[in-house]
């Protein structure tokens, strides 16, 4: 084995060569050497085994997920107290996390704890009271205890519904926003441009892995 005080690498600071004459320097020749005796002085049947020498480690960033999407598009309900996917139709940043077929479908491509962020622009045109309902589903099984219940109240009210889910999933696994109402005059609504403002999206959805 190794004698780790001859092999331990010079410091730094210690330059290769002498500035003087380009030759090796005797810190660093003292180096090579010893490790090219510590292997066997070049002959085939050296005793050092993978083993004996120390391992190089190598750091290595484990990439997290991510993506960031939004719809640009208005959704409304043909009819009332039907449950309709909330659909993304833009990707701003993605990476492991992205939109599927149907459009509502957001798949991550391995396990681990998501936060999924999300705010809907929601629009009512008549003047009584109406309500929406905003929950969402994994793998098309709607989620236990997931509905909040949003009321639009007074002609063409406007609301913001944002809120977040964390969920443990596995790779392949889907995330659905739904959403329900008991009048068709409310909508998830999209906006153009209009100086100074951008446009408003009808939806946007935020998902992090960063949890772990």
């Amino acid at each position: 084995m190794p004698n780790p005080t001859l092999t331990n690498i010079p410091a730094s600071r210690v330059p290769i060569t002498n500035d003087v004459n380009s030759i090796v320097s005797r810190e660093w020749y003292r180096f090579f050497f010893n490790l090219f005796n510590a292997a066997g002085s070049g002959e085939a049947n050296s005793n050092v085994t993978e083993q004996s020498v120390a391992p190089i480690y190598t750091p290595h960033t484990d990439l997290k997920r991510y993506g960031a999407f939004y719809d640009t598009s208005t959704q409304t309900a043909a009819a009332i107290n039907t449950a309709y996917p909330i659909t993304l139709n833009s990707t701003t940043i993605t990476n492991g996390v992205y939109i599927g077929t149907p459009a509502s479908r957001v798949y991550v491509d391995r396990p681990g704890i998501y936060n999924f962020q999300f705010s809907c622009q929601l629009n009512k045109s008549t003047a009584s009271a109406k309500n929406v309902f905003i929950w969402y589903r994994l793998n098309g099984n709607d989620a236990a205890n997931s509905a909040t219940q949003v009321t639009l109240a007074g002609t063409s009210a406007a609301s913001v519904a944002a809120w977040n889910f964390v969920l443990n999933m596995n790779a392949g696994d889907y995330f659905e926003l739904v959403w329900s109402t008991d009048d068709t005059s409310c909508s998830i609504v999209a906006a153009a441009a209009a100086g100074p403002v951008p446009a408003i999206p009808s939806v946007i959805l935020t998902v992090t892995d960063n949890i772990n």
